[in-house]
C-alpha cells in the first residue's frame, strides 16, 4: 500500500510540474509577443516631420540682374547688329552680305546653346536672339536697300514664311516659351526699324501668326501677348515718326495701309483667342481682349483723326460692330461668360466713344442717353451685369454733359430719369466678391442716386431763381412717388437725402434772403408735401401691421 501511495504522489507531482511548465510556456509566449519589433509605420513610433522650408523670398536685385538685364541686353544687342547690317553691310559683296549676316546669327545661336548647358534660361535667351537675328537677315535681303539681294517679293515672303515656321518648330520642340518669345518679339521689333510698307505688313503678319500658333496649340499666353504688345507699340512709334515726316506715299494710301495693318492684327489675335477659349485662364482672356481693343481703338482713332475727322465715327462704329461679333462668336464657342460680357461691354464703350465724333450739344446728350439705355436693357436679355454697369456709367456721362444752358435740357433730364429707373428695374446683378443681394442693393443705390440727381436738375431748371429750394422739395416729393410706385426703398432714401439738403438750404439761406411772399409759398408747400409723405408712410405701416 505504501508503494502504491508513493507512486500516486509521484504521478501527482509530475502532473503539477507539467501544468507549471505549460503555464510558464504560455507566459513566455505572451511576453515574447509584446516585445516583438513592430513595423516602422506603427503609430507607437514618434513621427518625425521634416522641417518645412520657408518660401524663398525673391530678391529684387537678383531678379532684375538675372531676368530683366538679360532680356534688355539681348534686345539692345540684336538692335545694334540690325543697325550694323542696315548701314554697313552694303559696302560688302553680295555673298559677303548673306554670309556675314547668317554667320553672326549662327554664332550667336551656337553660343546660346553652349550657355544653356550650364545656365538653361540665360542660354535660351541668347539662342532666341540668334533666331531673331537670322530672321532680320532674311528680311533685310529684300527690304533693306543697302543689303538687298533678292528682288522678288514673292520669294522673299516664302523665305520669311519658312523661317517663321522654323522658329515655331524649334521653340515647340524645345517647349520653351523663352526662345519663342525672344525670337518673335525681336523679329517684330527689328522688322519695324525701317519704313512701313505692304511688305512689312505681310512679314509682321507671319510673325504674329507664329506667335498665335503657341496660343492655339500650347495655350501659352506670354508669347502671343508680348507679340500683341510689340505689334501695337511699334505701330505707335511708326505713327508718331511718320506724323512728323512727309511720308513717301499719298495720304490716303498711307491711311489705308495703317488701318489694314491694325485690322489684320486685330482679326488674327481675336480668332486665335476664340478658337479654344475654354482652355485659357479667364484673366488671361480678359487681358488679351482688353489690350487688343485698346490697341485697335486708340491707334486707329489717332490715324483717322489725323487725316479725316469725318471718318472717325464710321471707324469707331465698325470697331463696335467687330466686338459685337466677337461676343456672338464667344457665346457660340461656349467661352467663359466673363469673356462674352467683356466683348459686350467694349461694344457699348466704343459706341459711346463714337458719339462725340458725330453729335454735339443736345444731340450728343440724347445719343449718350439712348446708348446707355439700350446697353442697360440689352444686358437683361443676355444676363450681363457688366453691360448693365457700363450702361449706367454712360447715363452718368450724359447727365454730366447736360449743361445748364443746353437747349431742350428739360426733355433730356426727364429722359435720364426714365432711363435710370428702367435700367435699374431689369434683371439681376452680380458683382465679383459680393453676394447677389448686396450687389443688387449697391446697383439700385447707384441708379437711385442718378435718378435723384436728374430729378433735382429737372425741377430746379423750371423754378424761378428765388424758389430753387422749393424745386428741390418737389424733386424729393416726386422721388418719393417713384420709390412708392416701384416699391424700392433706395429711391425713398435718396428722396430723404434731397429733402434734407432742401431743409438745410431753407434754414441757412432762404429764410434770410427770400422776400415774404416766397417765404410763405415755400413753407406752406413744404409743409403740405411733408405731411403727404408722412401720411403715406403711416398708411403703409398700418397695412403691414
Amino acid at each position: 500500500m505504501s508503494g502504491e501511495g508513493e507512486g500516486q504522489d509521484l504521478r501527482d507531482a509530475v502532473k503539477r510540474l507539467e501544468a507549471t511548465v505549460a503555464a510558464l510556456e504560455t507566459r513566455l509566449a505572451s511576453l515574447e509577443a509584446r516585445e516583438a519589433p513592430r513595423p516602422v509605420s506603427a503609430p507607437t513610433l514618434p513621427s518625425v516631420t521634416p522641417p518645412v522650408a520657408a518660401p524663398e523670398q525673391r530678391d529684387l536685385e537678383a531678379h532684375v540682374g538675372t531676368y530683366w538685364l538679360s532680356r534688355l541686353g539681348i534686345v539692345a544687342l540684336i538692335i545694334g547688329i540690325a543697325y550694323l547690317i542696315t548701314y554697313h553691310f552694303g559696302e560688302l559683296g553680295v555673298l559677303a552680305r548673306v554670309g556675314a549676316g547668317y554667320l553672326l546669327s549662327a554664332g550667336l545661336g551656337a553660343f546660346g546653346l553652349w550657355l544653356a548647358r550650364r545656365h538653361q534660361l540665360f542660354g535660351r535667351i541668347v539662342f532666341g536672339g540668334g533666331l531673331a537675328l537670322a530672321y532680320f537677315v532674311t528680311y533685310a535681303l529684300h527690304f533693306i536697300p543697302a543689303v538687298r539681294v533678292i528682288d522678288s517679293e514673292v520669294l522673299a515672303l516664302v523665305l520669311l514664311a519658312g523661317f517663321v515656321v522654323a522658329i515655331v518648330t524649334i521653340a515647340h520642340r524645345m517647349q520653351s516659351e523663352t526662345v519663342a518669345g525672344i525670337a518673335l518679339f525681336l523679329g517684330l521689333h527689328t522688322g519695324m526699324l525701317s519704313d512701313i510698307t505692304a511688305f512689312t505688313l505681310l512679314s509682321t503678319t507671319l510673325l504674329a501668326a507664329g506667335a498665335l500658333f503657341f496660343l492655339v496649340r500650347n495655350r501659352w499666353v506670354i508669347v502671343p501677348m508680348s507679340s500683341l504688345v510689340a505689334v501695337y507699340s511699334t505701330h505707335v512709334v511708326w505713327a508718331v515718326r511718320t506724323g512728323h515726316m512727309a511720308p513717301g506715299a499719298p495720304e490716303h494710301d498711307r491711311l489705308v495701309l495703317s488701318l489694314g495693318f491694325l485690322a489684320l492684327y486685330f482679326l488674327l489675335f481675336s480668332v486665335a483667342l476664340l478658337v479654344r477659349p475654354r482652355d485659357l485662364l479667364v484673366r488671361a482672356s480678359l487681358a488679351f481682349t482688353l489690350l487688343n481693343w485698346a490697341g485697335l481703338t486708340s491707334l486707329g482713332a489717332y490715324e483717322v483723326s489725323q487725316e479725316q475727322d469725318s471718318g472717325l465715327f464710321t471707324f469707331l462704329l465698325v470697331v463696335a460692330l467687330a466686338h459685337g461679333a466677337g461676343a456672338a462668336v464667344s457665346r457660340l464657342q461656349r467661352a467663359p461668360v466673363a469673356l462674352t460680357h467683356a466683348y459686350l461691354a467694349l461694344t457699348a464703350v466704343t459706341l459711346a466713344l463714337a458719339m462725340p465724333a458725330r453729335y454735339d450739344d443736345v444731340a450728343l446728350v440724347a445719343a449718350w442717353t439712348v446708348t446707355g439705355l439700350v446697353a442697360g436693357l440689352a444686358a437683361r436679355g443676355v444676363a450681363s451685369p457688366v453691360l448693365r454697369g457700363v450702361g449706367v456709367l454712360i447715363l452718368y456721362v450724359a447727365l454730366g454733359a447736360c449743361e445748364w444752358e443746353t437747349p431742350g435740357r428739360l426733355t433730356l433730364l426727364a429722359g435720364l430719369v426714365v432711363a435710370f429707373v428702367l435700367v435699374e428695374r431689369g434683371g439681376t446683378v452680380r458683382v465679383a466678391g459680393l453676394p447677389e443681394p448686396e450687389a443688387r442693393t449697391l446697383f439700385t443705390a447707384i441708379c437711385a442716386v442718378g435718378a435723384g440727381l436728374s430729378l433735382v436738375a429737372l425741377v430746379g431748371a423750371r423754378m424761378p431763381e428765388g424758389l430753387v429750394t422749393l424745386g428741390w422739395v418737389i424733386a424729393a416729393f416726386l422721388l418719393f412717388g417713384v420709390g412708392f410706385a416701384v416699391r424700392e426703398r433706395w429711391y425713398r432714401l435718396a428722396a430723404l437725402a434731397v429733402l434734407g439738403l432742401a431743409l438745410g438750404r431753407l434754414v441757412l439761406v432762404d429764410v434770410a434772403k427770400l422776400p415774404p411772399d416766397q417765404r410763405v409759398v415755400t413753407f406752406i408747400l413744404l409743409g403740405v408735401m411733408l405731411l403727404l409723405v408722412s401720411y403715406t408712410y403711416t398708411r403703409l405701416r398700418d397695412r403691414r401691421g
